[in-house]
């Protein structure tokens, strides 16, 4: 399922906001952040960005500083918009979903989690294709993206450059997934050993041993 070059240190933007549900984006932040680092430096240097570079407060009151604002925000190679109930906000706020098409344009890989697809939604993103988010935002993405089949049964639906999971833990097994398909499934497997979390390749998903230049 690769398919992709591999490469040192792809840049990986994690897009945060006020109400944004915290494992969503720190679940896939820590996969991301500590893949390869027993071997090097990782693979891959992850980032926050909120709209304007300050402090946002995610939820249940977790306060967190990005590395940068919209404007200086670099172009990531990777771009993961997670969900909470700061969706119903910005997906409203065009300033963001500008931004989200924009990047998402240039990205090797777009990556929502939970209702994080709501934005994608309404960036135009999932027209034509296939998406999920979590089990009580279904109808919100059917409102958000009447051009998107809905899967409700899916825990992530990869889509091939646009990747939605369900709600939470389902975006560490999307960000596992990601890491198994850009550089093999021995390497997603390492990860989820030094992290203590059980991955499971979803059924029917056959990932390379290794990925190929």
């Amino acid at each position: 399922m690769s398919g992709l070059k591999l490469e040192q240190h792809r840049k990986i933007a994690i897009l945060i906001f006020d109400e944004v549900e915290v494992l969503d984006f720190c679940g896939p932040f820590e996969v991301f952040s500590v893949t390869g680092q027993r071997e090097g430096e990782g693979h891959f240097q992850v980032y926050t960005v909120s709209e304007t570079g300050a402090a946002i407060r995610a939820r249940n009151g977790l306060t967190v500083t990005p590395d940068y604002g919209l404007a200086n925000c670099p172009q990531p190679d990777i771009l993961v918009v997670p969900g909470g109930y700061g969706t119903r906000r910005e997906m409203n706020n065009p300033v963001i979903i500008d931004w989200v098409r924009e990047r998402a344009a240039e990205a090797e890989l777009t990556l929502s989690v939970c209702t994080g697809s709501l934005l994608l939604g309404k960036a135009g993103l999932l027209d034509g294709l296939d998406a999920t988010t979590h089990h009580d935002a279904l109808d919100l993405l059917r409102r958000a993206a009447p051009g998107c089949r809905v899967r409700a049964e899916s825990r992530f639906v990869d889509n091939g450059q646009i990747i939605s999971s369900g709600g939470i833990s389902a975006g560490i097994d999307m960000a596992f997934h990601v890491v198994a398909r850009l550089l093999g499934e021995a390497q997603a497997r390492e990860t989820a050993a030094h992290m203590e979390y059980r991955w499971i390749p979803e059924p029917g998903v056959v990932y390379e041993t290794a990925a190929r230049d």
